[in-house]
């Protein structure tokens, strides 16, 4: 512990790299700090989220991930949504963090608690040199009511290693007994905690969140599957998963007082002071931190480091999900910065985070790739939430004002729920808001005030039916006992009907042997030797079709799905019976198929489109497939405007009809990711060799030639689906719609074949209707309604509609002035006809008559105005009684009327009882003179 300058966190790292390395085991890099397939997670929260499909043993046995034995790694992590929330913690503690790195080792059915165990005490005494006597570790205490009993394994392997047995200390199940989620792989885990103080028996202070017994290395023996029903069945192969915080273990080494002053964050913490000209930073908690100014400094730095990852991961802030995390830290930090360190928003964090760039892109090397982009959206969010605090800083101040003048301990939760709803306050930040005063928030009167707000709204729920599926025992069943080999599925990219055999049925969670028992119609899955069908993956949905032998059994697929190397073909039987061991001829449904490979290869063309289109970076963020159209998300700041929209439909459209080969192949993962301009999704977990489809050049070509820029006007991308021959069978591409999905996420929806001849089919007939409208001095308004809203709603080209939508804004714009320059001519030959009258009577104080308006309602008031009358339909000079006048007059008509004394006007329904009016407006007159 002497050598503190001597343990930087580059060195840290590396020494734990290589010790790993030097054990066997293989390097994988972090996954991203968003899950890519995996919508449990908001965000990586450990460094085992990436090998969930090892630990489920779902992993596709051909993938690379399904070689590994041993790995290692520095995992990015997120902790602050979902299960794992650290974010109130951050400022007040001195060692949590919503980002931070994990530090892990992996064992996959290969070595298990003692080597785990002798490895993580190596690494911590021989490798970093930390006393034996400060190192303390927990084990599972056991579970009487699950039927778990202690981890005495784990005990004796760390006596075994010289520990003393008054430093390991039993833990509960919620400390020490890890678990994926409500059901899966789980098991007993140990903890490694350090006495940072020293010379003392700190085994009562273990796993107490004392500031100076901290947990560095956590070892999870994952043995176990918890089922449906609650019960605990040992797992078919066992496996470690440990993680150690890279922060933690930093502090330590370097005897700081917390992870802040060490130098992950000292060189933040310096450029904070630098850009706000405040104190320096002087490491105060709690109450000590009289001020708040270290506290802020803390959430500042902590903030700024999970903002610059989870941007470069591809992070957009939103409303709901990981979007909605991303812009609450920023809020918070923002606020923080504003309130405590006398920051005005705008362009603070975007000035800040080119230190955390300088001190770890060297680590992780994609967090620099983006830096315009990121600093774009920082600056974009800063100054929205800028505006927001003006608007509701007020409200907030009232309602706290108020609160603390009634000596209340919390704000109303219909206090808090209108921030929300009016302002936008995050129910988070206002209660960060509120804490920084002594208050918290009426949680539960929130609620209500929520869901009156909202009880109007009728939300059905959206989930997922679990239908069949093979659960980590099956897939190990059907290995282990039956031998079973992963299900051929080379097939799929080529022939529609193949010849298989039935290996296994599953039907309620059993393997039967027939179908011969269960009823027609019940949800069952067959696998088989070999397929033809393509599973759910990457986008793109499954085939449907049959499984038959000839007329005697009739299988109907309606959904497929791989697990662990297996095809699960789901359905049910409509026709006899079906046995294990059964030749079959397996039938995709080829009409569908071939809308499918359509849609995807057309998915690639626009893919390619949209690069050659759109300025700056276009990368994929996901897909989705299906027969009826395709549907494409990509990132680009801002909607696409119409001149790139058209150019992009058009390109797709020209590389439709250039009748080009399309190619397929396996190549290995590090040769295809060479290729000039290759397409993969960031994230996505490719099996290595991996399938490379390439439009207009052969791959052959390709790989003679692979440092070739010329590749990158090609389409050139990784991709395991369906596909045509040929781009020509696809016919033609229209794009349907192109909207946003969150912020610096576009998507375009396209349609193909049938379903594009449809669409311009359609435009070509709602072109021919607008038209003969256009060709018209007076169309009739319903009509031209009525077309409106059919070009609304119409599935056409979204170029075409807006062209159509110009067209009729000329067209209304047109018509609304021939009834202005119409109702103008009304209205002179109406004043012009008072004006003679008056000419002709100057001793008559009233007219009475009938004037044409064509429709104008204010021809009237307007013919008033210019001769000094009043009336409507039925003018009087200077004469009080108005009102009275004109209820006569309407009685006739069948109107009402409005006004006084003074003035009056009136209307009607029955025209043919005017001139009756006219008689009943002079008899009016004439006795009231």
């Amino acid at each position: 512990m002497d050598e503190v300058e001597f343990w930087t966190s580059d060195r840290i790292r590396s020494e734990f790299f290589n010790y790993f390395r030097n054990k066997n085991h293989t390097f994988v890099p972090s996954s991203s700090t968003i899950p890519l397939n995996d919508p449990s997670l908001l965000f990586a929260n450990a460094g085992m989220n990436q090998f969930k499909p090892i630990f489920l043993g779902t992993v596709d046995p051909r993938s690379e991930m399904a070689t590994l034995k041993r790995a290692f790694n520095s995992q990015k992590c997120v902790r602050a949504g979902g299960k794992h929330n650290d974010l109130d913690n951050i400022g007040k503690s001195s060692y949590h963090h919503t980002f931070f790195e994990m530090l892990g080792n992996w064992s996959f059915g290969d070595y298990f608690k003692k080597e785990s165990i002798a490895q993580s005490w190596e690494v911590l005494t021989a490798v970093y040199k930390l006393p034996k006597d400060q190192i303390y570790a927990t084990y599972f205490e056991g579970d009487a009511e699950n039927g778990l009993e202690p981890d005495l394994e784990a005990k004796q392997h760390w006596l075994e290693q010289g520990m003393a047995e008054d430093h390991i200390v039993p833990g509960s199940s919620k400390d020490n007994f890890w678990e994926m989620g409500k059901t899966g792989p789980c098991g007993p885990s140990s903890e490694i905690f350090f006495d940072c103080v020293g010379g003392r028996n700190a085994s009562h202070i273990v796993n107490q969140d004392d500031p100076n017994v901290i947990e560095i290395w956590n070892n999870v023996f994952i043995q176990f599957n918890r089922e449906s029903d609650g019960s605990f069945r040992p797992l078919p192969s066992k496996h470690i998963d440990t993680g150690l915080g890279l922060e933690r273990l930093v502090y330590v080494l370097q005897n700081k007082r917390s992870t802040y002053d060490t130098d992950l964050f000292l060189p933040i913490l310096t450029q904070i002071q630098h850009l706000t000209r405040i104190r320096p930073y002087e490491g105060r908690f709690g109450s000590i931190d009289t001020d708040g100014i270290d506290t802020a400094y803390r959430i500042v730095a902590d903030h700024v480091r999970s903002l610059t990852f989870i941007l470069s991961d591809g992070g957009i802030p939103g409303s709901v999900g990981s979007g909605y995390v991303l812009r609450h830290i920023l809020r918070r930090g923002a606020l923080t910065a504003r309130n405590k360190l006398g920051v005005t928003l705008g362009s603070f964090f975007s000035s800040l985070m080119p230190v955390v760039l300088e001190s770890l892109g060297h680590i992780y090397p994609e967090i620099t790739q983006r830096t315009k982009e990121m600093q774009e959206i920082l600056d974009s969010e800063e100054r929205a939430f800028s505006q927001i605090l003006e608007k509701g800083e007020k409200l907030f101040q009232q309602v706290t004002s108020r609160a603390i003048q009634q000596n209340a301990t919390e704000i109303g939760g219909g206090d808090v729920w209108r921030l929300y709803d009016t302002f936008g306050f995050p129910v988070d930040l206002t209660r960060f808001m509120a804490e920084q005063l002594g208050l918290g928030i009426d949680e539960v009167g929130f609620e209500i005030a929520k869901a009156r707000s909202r009880e109007s709204s009728t939300v059905s729920p959206v989930g997922l039916t679990q239908g069949v599926a093979l659960t980590v025992h099956d897939i190990a069943y059907l290995r282990d006992n039956f031998k079973l080999e992963a299900t051929d599925d080379a097939s799929k990219h080529e022939l529609s009907t193949i010849s298989a055999t039935v290996k296994s049925i599953v039907c309620d969670g059993r393997f039967i042997s027939s179908t011969s028992d269960i009823l027609s119609g019940t949800s069952t899955g067959v696998v088989l030797d070999r397929t033809n069908f393509f599973s759910e993956s990457g986008g793109q949905i499954y085939d449907t079709g049959k499984i038959h032998i000839g007329h005697q059994c009739e299988f109907e697929v309606e959904q497929v799905h791989s697990y662990g190397g297996y095809t699960l073909h789901v359905g049910c039987v409509r026709k006899g019976t079906l046995n294990v061991g059964d030749t079959v001829t397996s039938s995709y449904d080829a009409d569908r198929r071939t809308a499918i490979c359509n849609n995807h290869t057309a998915t690639h063309i626009l893919n390619l489109s949209i690069r050659d289109v759109l300025p700056g970076p276009s990368d994929q963020k996901g897909s989705l497939v299906v027969p009826e159209k395709l549907r494409f998300d990509f990132q680009h700041d801002g909607p696409v405007a119409l001149p790139e929209l058209s150019k992009i439909e058009a390109n797709s459209v020209r590389s439709i009809t250039r009748d080009m080969q399309v190619f397929r192949g396996v190549v290995k993962l590090e040769t295809a990711l060479k290729i000039p301009g290759v397409r993969a999704v960031f994230g996505e977990n490719y099996s290595d060799p991996v399938r490379v489809v390439s439009i207009g050049r052969s791959l052959d070509e390709i790989l003679a030639d692979i440092e070739n820029s010329e590749w990158r006007n090609f389409s050139v991308e990784l991709c395991g689906g369906t596909h045509v021959p040929n781009t020509a069978q696809i016919e033609n591409f229209v794009i349907i719609e192109e909207s946003g999905v969150a912020k610096g996420i576009r998507r375009i929806t396209a349609v193909t074949g049938s379903e594009a001849r449809n669409a311009i089919g359609v435009a070509v007939e709602l072109d021919a209707r607008l038209s003969r409208f256009e060709g018209v001095s007076a169309p009739n308004v319903a009509e031209l309604k009525t077309l409106t809203a059919e070009i609304t709603q119409a599935n056409i080209s979204v170029v075409k509609k807006n062209e159509f939508k110009e067209r009729l804004t000329l067209l209304r714009k047109s018509m609304q002035k021939r009834l202005k320059d119409s109702q103008n001519e009304y209205l002179k030959a109406g004043v012009s006809v008072v004006q003679k009258y008056f000419e002709e009577h100057p001793n008559s104080e009233v007219y009475i008559g009938v004037l044409e308006t064509n429709e104008n309602p204010k021809a009237l008031r307007e013919i008033i105005s210019r001769v000094g009358n009043f009336g409507q339909g039925v003018l009087s000079l200077q004469r009080k009684g108005g009102k009275q006048w004109m209820e006569s007059v309407t009685a006739v008509i069948g109107g009402t009327n409005w006004g006084d004394e003074e003035s009056a006007q009136g209307v009607g329904l029955n025209s043919e009882n005017l001139v009756t009016a006219i008689e009943v407006a002079k008899k009016y007159v004439m006795t009231s003179e």
